[in-house]
């Protein structure tokens, strides 16, 4: 997909690993990983559990340290320069006790620079950004609300607002949409392909769903397990805004039958994926 966003790299793994444990002991999680990401770019991590896709994630936000090489975001290693990162879980996590804008603010008491002015603009300035980003999601209206008054799909969307408040540089989604019913899934997948476009994030996405790695990515990889490791980096050059319906395409239908005979193959030895 040709996108001038994509040419400068934000995020890149040379040569990083990752070991639990050490001696013979020790469980290579992620073995030795070459990887680029572009500014701005989306892309998605598919495969079987295990594989290391998560281990991606907390390795370029600094969650968990690399055993070996290294992990850079905007030019430095990861942690030396701040960044401004969002996450949204495949539970929204979000404080009972809090109503559910108060819930959307907590980065921007916490970020710098929003956390400095966070108690002048709390009520006005803020209010204001919260409200907006529920209006996007389809949530106007519930923003005094608790989450226990909500649904699942409804704190989800919640949670997409909290994400996305601080204006995050880098957005990680960690199956974010995995326990929702399919209806609600594809409803969601349009909401966050709007809010991307509009703010275009740099958006590492783990999930376990080939289509909706399919519908929201420009770029797929495919992992394998034992070790962890990248076996197949995809390009989507399906045209943007995308729909439900063309999930249904050939073409479509083909990319996913495609990535999963990767994952299939990668899960059976002395198998080739064709």
């Amino acid at each position: 997909m040709s996108d001038p966003a994509r040419s400068e790299t934000f995020v890149e793994l040379a040569n990083a690993s990752l070991t639990y444990g050490r001696g013979t002991s020790g469980i290579v999680a992620l073995k030795q990983t070459n990887l680029r990401i572009a500014k701005g770019d989306f892309v998605a991590l598919v495969g079987p559990s295990g594989c290391g896709k998560s281990t991606i994630l907390k390795l370029v936000t600094g969650l968990l340290t690399a055993s070996s090489g290294a992990v850079l975001v905007s030019g430095r290693e990861v942690g030396a320069i701040p960044v401004r990162v969002g996450m949204a879980f495949q539970n929204p996590t979000l404080l009972p006790w809090l109503r559910i804008r108060d819930n959307i603010h907590l980065p921007l008491k916490i970020v710098p620079p929003f956390r400095a002015n966070f108690k002048a603009k709390r009520h006005s300035e803020f209010k204001d950004r919260a409200d907006a980003l529920l209006k996007k999601v389809g949530l106007e209206g519930f923003a005094d609300k608790f989450p226990w008054e909500l649904s699942g799909g409804m704190l989800q969307r919640a949670s997409l607002c909290r994400a996305l408040i601080h204006d995050p540089e880098l957005l990680m989604l960690d199956e974010p949409f995995g326990a929702l019913d399919q209806f609600t899934r594809e409803e969601l997948w349009a909401i966050m392909q709007d809010l991307w476009l509009e703010r275009r994030p740099t958006v590492l996405l783990v999930t376990h769903d080939l289509k909706e790695a399919s519908y929201l990515a420009n770029r797929i990889l495919v992992m394998k397990p034992r070790p962890g490791h990248i076996v197949e980096d995809c390009d989507v050059d399906f045209a943007r805004p995308r729909t439900i319906d063309m999930t249904y395409a050939p073409e479509f239908v083909a990319l996913t039958q495609r990535l999963r005979q990767l994952i299939v193959a990668g899960r059976e030895p002395g198998t080739v994926a064709q």
